[in-house]
């Protein structure tokens, strides 16, 4: 299958930018990245944030604040990704070292911002606790933080588990895979339920994840559409009892699911002609990128990470030149709200170097 680089991007490639675009365009998409965007800005501004939403619970106002800026430069409020690009971009220029070293020299900084799951690895590091215990002994193994990064290992078809494994452990772990398994295949050219079969035919069957994901695909491909397969979804995976938005048995199951219900209906022939040309309208395989990010954002309670994730997906089968443009132009640029050196990178050229360096000229 080719998406169709245009202007003669290989066709790999053009999927490798794609996942790592779509990514970052369901990064913007989701409502926490305003407010760790929001991180940029001045901290009085964040504390009159929450004095408004103080105010609107004990006065029983609807109008619920938002992230502002007053008086400082309102550019990090502005439509575009954060902590799980930035985590991603990281992860895609670290990824040939020592996965634990790479973590290292991360311990003494105090200029980060993390998963629970990340701060607790890096705590167990400091402490001389090195993979998989720094990932196991860990009050948040079972996140979704290591899925993120995962995209990069599958991109380029390396195993993510040594990276997943210093920051998380069991559904956490298997999410990573199940992300490398089918962003790895898509990059390939497999078709989309292909891929999503792939990986959760990785997952053992009497895991949270593997329960969670066999459930949400066949949810899914009941209603036959993503939006359509949003209630069922919240009824069936989300229980929302504890307000923890970023368990891989949840988002990484609700990714693959709805990534399959906007793009397996998309035929690579359509996929194709429709990325030809930037500046064409989008087409078939763009609108189901668009409806696959846009349910994913629906779920209010796994918004963090979840759109990312099927942006991932959903940008790896369409192709970086399938995607909307101004999706593409606003999921460009890092704002550095969690890794401060990430401010102003280009994300579009860090997965060119990844591509680059891994020789990713034609379909595998």
């Amino acid at each position: 299958m080719s998406s169709g680089g245009g202007g003669g991007t290989p066709p790999s490639e053009d999927r490798i930018l794609g996942a790592f675009v779509g990514l970052a365009a369901g990064d913007a998409a989701g409502w926490p990245a305003a407010r760790h965007r929001s991180l940029r800005l001045a901290p009085w501004s964040r504390r009159l944030y929450r004095e408004l939403d103080a105010f609107a619970e004990e006065r029983q106002v609807t109008t619920l604040p938002v992230p502002f800026a007053l008086n400082q430069p309102v550019e990090p409020l502005a439509l575009g990704p954060s902590d799980d690009a930035e985590w991603l971009a990281w992860t895609a220029t670290t990824i040939h070292e020592d996965r634990a070293e790479a973590f290292g020299r991360l311990v003494e900084r105090d200029d980060l911002r993390a998963r629970i799951s990340v701060w607790s690895a890096l705590d167990n590091l400091a402490a001389g606790l090195g993979p998989p215990a720094s990932g196991h002994d860990n009050p948040h193994f079972f996140d979704d933080a290591a899925a993120v990064r995962a995209v990069a290992f599958g991109a380029v078809g390396m195993d993510p588990v040594a990276d997943a494994r210093v920051t998380n452990s069991g559904d956490g772990v298997l999410g990573a895979v199940a992300m490398a398994t089918a962003v790895g295949a898509l990059v390939r050219g497999a078709p989309m339920r292909q891929a999503v079969d792939a990986a959760i035919g990785g997952l053992p069957e009497d895991s949270a994840i593997g329960l969670a994901a066999r459930t949400a695909v066949a949810v899914a491909r009941e209603h036959g559409d993503p939006f359509a397969a949003v209630p069922a979804l919240d009824a069936a995976l989300l229980g929302h009892v504890y307000s923890y938005g970023v368990a891989a048995a949840e988002t990484v199951p609700i990714a693959l699911a709805l990534a399959d219900a906007a793009m397996s209906s998309v035929s690579p022939s359509a996929s194709s002609s429709s990325s030809s040309s930037v500046s064409s309208p989008v087409g078939a395989s763009g609108g189901a990128f668009g409806a696959a990010v846009s349910a994913a954002a629906c779920l209010a309670s796994v918004a963090d990470s979840a759109p990312a994730l099927t942006g991932a997906l959903a940008g790896a089968y369409a192709g970086h030149a399938a995607l909307p443009e101004g999706w593409r132009a606003a999921a460009r640029t890092l704002t550095g709200c969690c890794l401060p050196e990430m401010a102003g990178v280009d994300l579009l050229a860090v997965a060119r170097a990844l591509a680059s360096d891994h020789g990713t000229g034609s379909p595998a």
